[in-house]
């Protein structure tokens, strides 16, 4: 794990306990991971490494931009493995791009232009017997930003079935206590 990497994941968590997280989000892994070192900025890295997501919605919060992912096999939030950027908040909106062609992407206000995670999810993801991958943990720093519904989509077949704009209450199923966080928020404008 590079020196720079390290020390914005450290500020981006340290700051996300202090200001945001829900009193039973410890990020225990996680803290235990970046303590010693581990290389969260590798995908060979377990037991788990960083990713980022993208909730994007549309400028009134009524709906939201959800992929039908390949490999997980149902509806979530366009997110991958960290590759080099100068923010999370920018990971996050290249793979929003790169998985749906979504245009118009803007940080949401919420973020104040800054790069605190909206959420952190660590969570349970199958291994690929094909990459000899074991089922793993996904650190994943989740940011919100704000697109036009009305645009074409075009969805990154190799990972992706499809790319649609759905109603935010979708997320119940999908991210619960994320959707409690989006529906408490005003809409930009």
């Amino acid at each position: 794990m590079t020196s720079l990497f390290r020390s914005r994941l450290v500020e981006a968590v340290t700051r996300y306990r202090a200001e945001i997280a829900g009193p039973r989000e410890h990020l225990a892994l996680l803290r235990w991971q970046i303590d010693r070192g581990d290389a969260l900025d590798r995908r060979d890295t377990f037991p788990g490494h960083v990713t980022t997501s993208a909730y994007v919605l549309s400028p009134d919060h009524a709906r939201i931009l959800l992929i039908d992912h390949v490999v997980i096999g149902r509806w979530l939030q366009p997110g991958g493995h960290w590759e080099e950027a100068a923010t999370f908040a920018q990971s996050a909106a290249r793979e929003a791009l790169e998985e749906t062609g979504v245009q118009g992407l803007g940080l949401h206000p919420w973020h104040g232009g800054g790069d605190l995670p909206f959420f952190i999810d660590s969570h349970d993801v199958p291994g690929k017997p094909a990459r000899n991958e074991p089922a793993h943990i996904h650190h994943d720093l989740q940011y919100l930003f704000v697109a036009p519904p009305d645009q074409p989509l075009v969805a990154q077949v190799d990972e992706v079935h499809a790319a649609a704009w759905k109603p935010l209450q979708e997320l119940q199923d999908i991210a619960p206590l994320a959707l409690a966080r989006i529906s408490s928020l005003t809409p930009p404008g």
